[in-house]
């Protein structure tokens, strides 16, 4: 799709066209107001290859205290569209009334939504999490202008996948290209038995427990385990049980 090529981002200098594209395609659908955020665990904005910041830059919000929704220290941890982005991974569309997903999720309406328009600086809006390798959370919202449109429902319904696909592939390709920090060493590749028992280790079994398991000496155990925080670059056991984590090698709720 051509609109879809627009938004790619192969350099640098492909951030700021790529965002005035996913401004103009979401115009092109509805009147939203556009927030982007590459990483819903940090206060830092997406910028340009100039530095600029996106949101005031393209996205049309003013350096006003409460249009500064990316200087909100409470923003990640109150608001509950980013804790939804945690529990969802298709796009949602919520008010003060509730969050609907596409699916049953009962970890959404779990979600406190008291004092909604406060602690979510909206009214309402249409949200697409953005779920990246090594565990970063990106999200991408599109608020009705008109303060009297609370219902998205219909446009919801309309728009809400064509807008995930764009809201996707635009916070991907800024986080691949302007997010360069080597997280973990490349071609990290662990054995079957230094998952096996880090696998254990992260439901808090000790290398003795684990010895017992599998029927290994507590060196052996030990001496898996010590390798896998080798291959990865940690710095203790936790640091590596973790990083299996982030690389798909071990799932820490299982």
């Amino acid at each position: 799709m051509a609109s879809v090529a627009s938004l790619r981002i192969a350099a640098p200098e492909d951030v700021r066209p790529a965002a005035e594209s996913l401004l103009k395609l979401t115009a092109d659908r509805a009147d939203f107001r556009v927030a982007t955020c590459h990483n819903i665990a940090v206060k830092e904005p997406m910028v340009d290859a100039c530095g600029a910041i996106l949101a005031t830059e393209v996205f049309g919000w003013t350096t006003t205290e409460g249009d500064r929704w990316w200087k909100s220290p409470r923003l990640a941890l109150d608001s509950p569209l980013p804790s939804a982005c945690r529990y969802e991974s298709e796009p949602f569309w919520c008010n003060s009334d509730g969050i609907r997903s596409p699916t049953a999720n009962p970890f959404l309406d779990a979600i406190d939504l008291s004092n909604f328009e406060q602690r979510a600086l909206a009214h309402a809006a249409i949200v697409v999490p953005v779920h990246l390798p090594f565990g970063q959370v990106g999200a991408v919202s599109f608020t009705p202008r008109d303060p009297a449109v609370r219902d998205l429902g219909a446009l919801f319904d309309l728009h809400g996948d064509l807008l995930g696909l764009y809201a996707r592939t635009f916070i991907a390709g800024y986080v691949r290209i302007m997010c360069r920090a080597q997280r973990l060493p490349a071609g990290s590749r662990l054995s079957k038995r230094e998952v096996e028992c880090l696998r254990w280790a992260a439901i808090g079994k000790t290398d003795y427990e684990i010895s017992l398991i599998m029927e290994r000496s507590r060196a052996t155990v030990r001496f898996h385990i010590h390798n896998a925080s080798l291959k990865l670059d940690a710095v203790n056991r936790s640091q590596t049980v973790f990083k299996a984590a982030q690389l798909g090698y071990i799932g820490l709720n299982s």
